[in-house]
């Protein structure tokens, strides 16, 4: 068995954000606030909240906006003194001090495995955590520990996995594999986004992955696909040759904030979910619903 101690995350960060234009024409989609915190943000907390130390958000052009949020900012935080916010001035003063991040920068957007390359230098020779900024997730245990919990007690890598419809499989990195025990497969074949028709299961990766170091090698020698994007599923096939690769199946509810869909429902569990919004939120979203089924809503 696995003891080794996982320490540090590596959250890909530097994508276009095609799916949410326009509104990510001139800011990173992962500042696109939920509620009343940037979408990053979550994750980061996730990433702290499952014992991980240190953090590399990988960054591209035009992006520093994710930096200035995590760092220090003395002028806001006189301002809220000055003012009595103290509540405020906590807040502020908590989002940089929730872990050590570094940010490197991926000179162009060519895919996930070449996002997760850039932080090499940062990872070293040690094990480490992949969150995806674009999926939001709540369960009773946060998933990214799960995850944790598999590789260390498994040994090899892990990945967090989501059964998707037979028509979605395009979209994803899907597996195969044997259920060792219920909610935890051995994992065999690992294929990128393969049609409904030669896909080998339902089970879907999604955006919580942890890697042992060798997963570099192989991405060097990943080819880019189609598009010329480097990804990362081909060299987690090759972990699988060579080492246990895991599946964790989420117990839990997956967000995608990324898509505009998937933004909104994320804007509504999350306020639901608060102590301070949820009640007065479902009040105002039953009076909404009901004046849309009188046909209230124009279409914009």
């Amino acid at each position: 068995m696995g003891r080794e101690r996982i320490r540090k995350a590596v959250i890909p960060a530097a994508g276009f954000g095609t799916r949410m234009l326009p509104a990510t024409k001139a800011q990173p989609k992962e500042m696109l606030p939920l509620v009343d915190k940037p979408a990053i943000q979550y994750v980061v907390e996730e990433a702290v909240n499952a014992g991980l130390e240190e953090i590399c958000i990988i960054i591209g052009k035009g992006k520093g906006s994710i930096e200035e949020h995590f760092a220090p900012s003395p002028d806001l935080e006189r301002f809220l003194l000055e003012k009595g916010k103290e509540d405020l001035l906590r807040e502020v003063r908590r989002v940089s001090e929730l872990a050590r991040i570094r940010f490197l920068l991926q000179p162009e957007p060519r895919g996930l495995g070449d996002a997760v390359l850039q932080a090499r230098s940062f990872v070293g020779d040690e094990p480490f955590a992949v969150l995806l900024g674009d999926d939001i997730l709540v369960g009773p245990v946060p998933p990214m520990t799960e995850v944790i919990r598999a590789a260390r007690e498994r040994g090899g890598s892990a990945v967090l996995l989501q059964r998707v419809p037979r028509e979605e499989t395009v979209r994803y990195g899907i597996v195969a594999g044997t259920e060792a025990v219920p909610g935890l497969y051995h994992l065999t074949r690992l294929v990128e986004k393969p049609s409904p028709e030669t896909a080998p299961s339902d089970l879907a990766i999604i955006g919580r992955y942890v890697l042992q170091p060798e997963v570099f090698e192989l991405l060097e020698e990943v080819k880019g696909d189609r598009s010329g994007e480097i990804q990362l599923t081909p060299a987690l096939e090759g972990l699988a040759r060579n080492r246990d690769v895991w599946g964790v199946l989420l117990n839990g509810r997956r967000m995608d904030s990324g898509t505009k869909l998937g933004y909104l429902k994320a804007t509504v569990e999350l306020a639901l979910g608060r102590e301070d919004l949820g009640s007065e939120f479902a009040d105002y979203l039953g009076e909404i619903l009901k004046e849309y089924r009188r046909g209230g809503f124009e279409p914009s």
